[in-house]
């Protein structure tokens, strides 16, 4: 073989390692591309939108298990927690952190109780009254219902990944944009629930919250929306 011939041997040799590495990175991000290769037929947010959608449109209930990893930009540790989220149609909520401290609260409608372990706090709160949690509420219902609507109205979001569905949330809202930089959400692969959210903040932290062991429609305890007694 002449000296032309290995040139070209080593050049397809060499598009072929990268065509396998290319293939190898795709399959690791798990991530399919916006628009399908056998079809050509485009992947549109609105479209994905309504699938969430209609997939969303059977859950009733929701129970699941919390990992929350905070992730401080000026430290290299991770600060992890553990807990539970319950969630059953329309408006009622558990959102209950185990470890390392026990603290969490619960709502009904509008009326909800707010608990601390460590302290013994138990106390009573309103949605209306009350800023902060009637914002963190309205951010675990939207979740929770996939309520497109509402996140439409304070986000911008882009359709970053179709399979699994992943979007970028940008808040609209001018005080919220000072602290969140963005939201990104990651749904399960039958597109009725979030499996993933990650909050990246102005200052460089992030804080990711993992939803595993998800059981959909599946009875609730009596005591799901009560506050722990102490």
């Amino acid at each position: 073989m002449g000296r032309i011939g290995v040139v070209k041997m080593a050049h397809r040799k060499a598009k072929q390692a990268t065509r396998y590495l290319l293939i190898l990175v795709l399959a690791t991000l798990g991530c399919v591309s916006n628009s399908s290769a056998e079809t050509q037929i485009p992947v549109t947010l609105a479209a994905v939108q309504q699938e969430l959608r209609l997939a969303a449109q059977g859950v009733e209930t929701l129970q699941s298990d919390i990992l929350q990893e905070k992730h401080l930009a000026m430290f290299a540790e991770t600060l992890r927690s553990t807990g539970r989220f319950v969630f059953a149609r329309p408006d009622k909520l558990r959102w209950e952190m185990l470890k390392p401290v026990a603290s969490g609260f619960v709502l009904q409608g509008e009326a909800g109780t707010r608990w601390n372990a460590l302290s013994k706090e138990v106390g009573a709160f309103n949605v209306s009254a009350d800023p902060i949690m009637g914002m963190v509420s309205q951010q675990l219902l939207a979740w929770a219902r996939v309520d497109l609507d509402w996140l439409n109205k304070r986000y911008g979001m882009e359709l970053i990944c179709a399979q699994p569905v992943i979007l970028r949330l940008l808040p609209l809202d001018p005080g919220e944009a000072q602290m969140i930089e963005s939201l990104r959400i990651e749904f399960a692969p039958d597109r009725s629930h979030v499996a993933e959210v990650v909050m990246y903040e102005q200052g460089g932290d992030h804080t990711r919250m993992i939803f595993s062991a998800v059981q959909v429609n599946a009875p609730l305890s009596s005591t799901a929306f009560e506050a722990p007694k102490f």
